[in-house]
C-alpha cells in the first residue's frame, strides 16, 4: 500500500517544543532554560470550557487550531492510548465506592478530543476517531486517504498521545510522549504550487513557494538516487516533525511503514 498527500498545513505540541517555530530547534531541546507550561494554554477557548479538559484534549485541539483548517472540514482523530489516566481514574473511584465525576465520565471516551473539537468551533462535519496500537497513526492516514478518494476537499488529520500510567508502563516503550500532531491534508497533486498557510495560531503567516508532500508505504520506496540504505533507517515522530518545520527532505521507518516527505519548489 502506497499513499501519498499534499501537505497543505500542519502543527504540534509537546512539552518541549510548543509552537511551530519551535521545532525548528528540535536537535537542541535546551536551548531556551526558561520554564514552560505542561500543557497548552488554549486561549482561544474560554477558561470556563478548557479548564474541564485533559492534557491529552489539549494537546490535540492546539496541534489541530496550529493547522488553521477551513470551517466545517472533516477531521480524523487518533490516539493509541485516549483518556487512559482519566478512565484509570474513574475505576479507582469505583474500587473506593467514591462518586463518579459526571464531567470527568463523559470525557473518559477515546472521541473525547473529536467530540470537543466540533462543538468548540461548532464544526458539524464527519470526523472519526482511530486506535491501532502502535500504528494508530499510519491507520489514521489510511482512513484520511480513503476519504479524500471519496471526495477531494482537505482533511485534518490529529495524533496524540500522553505517556500512559505507571501501572501500564511495563506494557509500552513509547519514549516521545507527551506529543499531538496535526496534518492538514489534500490529495496528491491537487493544490497549486503557491500555498498559503498559517504556521501558528497568532499572527505568523507565511507564503510558501513549495508543497510538501508526504509519502506513506508498507514497503520500501524507490525515491531516485537516494540512497537505498536510508529506507532502513528508524526516524522518529519528532523528527519528522522537525523536518516539516525546517523545510528538509527526509525518508526512515516510522510505526512499522516507511514514509518520505518531500518538498517541492
Amino acid at each position: 500500500m502506497h499513499l501519498v498527500f499534499d501537505l497543505l498545513s500542519w502543527g504540534a505540541w509537546s512539552p518541549d517544543f510548543q509552537t511551530p517555530e519551535s521545532w525548528l530547534q528540535w536537535q537542541q531541546p535546551n536551548s531556551n532554560p526558561s520554564p514552560k507550561p505542561d500543557s497548552p494554554a488554549l486561549k482561544h477557548i474560554p477558561a470556563m470550557q478548557r479548564r474541564r479538559f485533559s492534557r491529552l484534549t489539549k494537546m490535540m485541539l492546539t496541534a489541530a487550531y496550529q493547522c488553521q483548517p477551513d470551517n466545517n472540514c472533516r477531521s480524523i482523530f487518533s490516539s493509541r492510548h485516549g483518556e487512559l489516566t482519566r478512565t484509570l481514574g474513574l475505576l479507582k473511584d469505583i474500587a473506593q465506592k467514591q462518586a463518579l465525576s459526571p464531567m470527568a465520565f463523559s470525557q473518559s471516551v477515546h472521541n473525547t478530543a473529536s467530540g470537543i473539537f466540533g462543538i468548540v468551533n461548532n464544526n458539524t462535519a464527519s470526523s472519526t476517531s482511530i486506535a491501532a496500537g502502535e500504528q494508530t497513526l499510519t491507520q489514521a492516514l489510511i482512513e484520511a486517504y480513503a476519504q479524500l478518494a471519496q471526495s477531494p476537499q482537505p482533511v485534518l488529520v490529529v495524533f496524540g498521545d500522553d505517556p500512559v500510567p505507571p501501572v501500564y508502563s511495563e506494557f509500552t516503550h513509547e519514549v516521545e510522549l507527551p506529543l499531538a500532531l496535526g496534518l492538514y491534508l489534500a490529495p496528491f497533486n491537487s493544490t497549486p504550487l503557491q500555498v498559503k498557510t498559517q504556521m501558528t495560531a497568532t499572527t505568523l503567516q507565511h507564503t510558501l513557494a513549495q508543497r510538501m508532500t508526504l509519502s506513506v508505504s508498507d514497503h520500501p520506496l524507490g525515491l531516485g538516487n537516494l540512497d537505498n540504505k536510508k529506507h532502513q533507517d528508524n526516524i522518529s515522530l519528532s523528527e519528522l516533525i522537525h523536518h516539516i518545520a525546517s523545510g528538509k527532505h527526509i525518508q526512515g521507518k516510522l510505526c512499522h511503514w516507511y514514509w518520505s516527505l518531500e518538498h517541492h519548489a
